[in-house]
């Protein structure tokens, strides 16, 4: 037995180096005890200074891994290094291995990425910072955290632009982050009592929180974990929560009463010197794509956000040729945070770059922006997105429609084009010829990538292949001519 030392607890670099060891020296995953920084050798157990170095080849993984590994190594679960090696020894004999959903070690490792996705998040809503008294005239914070994973290095550079104009220092009990203005430091860990109990800031703090205050995210929290019990004692309106629920039916029965007030959500519009959000009589000014990615995060239009990991916002130029808008976020682009990087997606690409469309002049995006399943043991199946979840969207996809002004949209699928058309549609009836849409763009109607997926007879599949690409040949087309140029000739006929 092999004892592998780590000096970090959530390294991947470190961790990826000693892996290669290990595998130049073909080392198999049942003879490697994984230790941490405070771990000692046990009885029978061999260090491993004594195994090769270098740069020999050991094989290749996709990408994918990589960015896997750097969510789960972050993980506190003690098996976290021992499963990504045992994964990572089937991964170089067998790359598609990354696409096997039912995997065990790969259900298991995509779940610790997604605890720690959840703990960086509950991090950057549950800290705050108090002011440090000293003799040295400079303006001073800290803040006190006990995040459930190791997330302090992938989160402070978080804190480190939202307020790069203060000199703070964020202490959890396994490491501490320090910013002095200029530079992010990190270092040991502490304790609680390295925190100031109060400041004065805590004051103004406090009154913001009563007048946005909530009680529906007191339901939500109780489900999700959106507000756990155990950060209550780090927050200074944690105090007012008592009082305030006391309230809460009035208030919950308020604003019930404004929401069916409200009216229905209107058509997107192009009106001359009108900006998108005063469009659509948003009451937060949203001035630019950028805005409208980190806003989209903060929706609550529906319950979907409850149980998704993110909102999944649109991605390519903001000048794109074409934009090609699915149903909603699988689980591989909820978990990621970016749109079309599944099975589904692979497929969109290659039939995109078959027909000989820009695919740098082409937005991706989705009428849903979160991931709506049903857990089944540990997978995560997709279900449909109700009539109700695709309108609350409509906001997003109708910002991102403003924001982009494609020549050309494509709905993939039933309720990418319901969204678009604002009716019920068939998509047998609409696909192969162009429409035009209230503000003159140009809208395809097609099958989702995934319908291709699902069928089971490779002749039908090879069938209806055909029929989506030459569905997208009359897109490619269509950008030409808008464009004054002549109609091109696909590369791979």
């Amino acid at each position: 037995m092999i004892a592998v030392r780590l000096e970090t607890l959530n390294d991947f670099s470190e961790w990826r180096g000693k892996a290669r060891q290990l595998l130049l020296a073909g080392v198999r995953p049942e003879q490697v005890a994984w230790l941490g920084p405070a771990e000692e050798n046990g009885l029978f157990e061999a260090g491993d200074s004594m195994l090769p170095t270098g740069g020999g080849p050991v094989g290749s993984v996709p990408p994918g891994f990589i960015e896997l590994g750097q969510l789960a190594i972050c993980n506190s679960q003690p098996e976290r290094w021992a499963l990504l090696y045992r994964f990572l020894w089937r991964l170089v004999q067998d790359r598609a291995l990354m696409n096997s959903a039912s995997d065990p070690d790969l259900q298991r490792l995509v779940g610790m990425a997604s605890a720690v996705r959840r703990d960086s998040h509950k991090m950057k809503a549950f800290v705050r910072f108090r002011a440090i008294s000293d003799d040295s005239g400079l303006e001073r914070f800290a803040a006190w955290f006990e995040p459930d994973h190791f997330v302090l290095e992938r989160t402070a550079p978080f804190f480190e632009r939202r307020f790069a104009g203060m000199i703070w220092a964020i202490i959890t009990p396994y490491r501490s982050a320090f910013w002095d203005g200029e530079e992010l430091v990190f270092g040991a860990g502490g304790r609680k009592g390295d925190v100031p109990a109060d400041d004065a800031v805590e004051v103004d703090w406090k009154t913001y929180f009563a007048s946005i205050f909530n009680p529906a995210r007191l339901k939500v929290g109780a489900m999700k974990g959106e507000m756990p019990v155990k950060y209550w004692r780090n927050l200074p309106e944690a105090e007012l929560i008592a009082p305030l629920i006391r309230g809460a039916r009035e208030a919950e029965r308020e604003m019930i009463e404004r929401i069916a007030s409200q009216p229905p959500a209107r058509h997107l519009r192009r009106e001359a010197n009108a900006t998108p959000a005063a469009e659509l009589g948003e009451e937060r000014q949203i001035a630019s794509l950028e805005q409208a990615r980190a806003a989209v995060q903060e929706c609550r239009r529906c319950p979907l956000f409850e149980f998704a990991t993110q909102a999944v916002f649109g991605e390519g130029p903001e000048a794109a040729d074409v934009m090609f808008v699915g149903e909603q976020p699988g689980d591989q682009e909820d978990l990621a945070g970016q749109p079309f990087i599944g099975p589904a997606g692979k497929v969109l690409d290659a039939a995109i770059e078959k027909v000989g469309i820009d695919r740098t002049q082409v937005y991706v995006t989705n009428a849903v922006k979160h991931f709506k399943f049903e857990p089944r043991g540990k997978r995560r199946i997709h279900q449909k997105p109700n009539g109700s979840e695709v309108e609350a969207c409509r906001f997003w996809l109708n910002l991102e429609r403003a924001f982009v002004r494609p020549k050309v949209i494509v709905a993939l699928g039933a309720t990418a084009a319901s969204s678009l058309l604002g009716k019920a549609v068939t998509i047998s009836r609409l696909r192969g010829a162009p429409i035009t849409m209230d503000d003159g763009t140009t809208l395809f109607v097609t099958n989702h990538p995934s319908f291709l997926l699902r069928i089971p007879e490779r002749e039908r599949q090879e069938e209806e292949r055909a029929k989506f690409e030459a569905d997208l040949v009359l897109v490619r087309d269509a950008i030409a001519q808008m464009r004054g140029g002549s109609q091109l000739t696909p590369p791979h006929s």
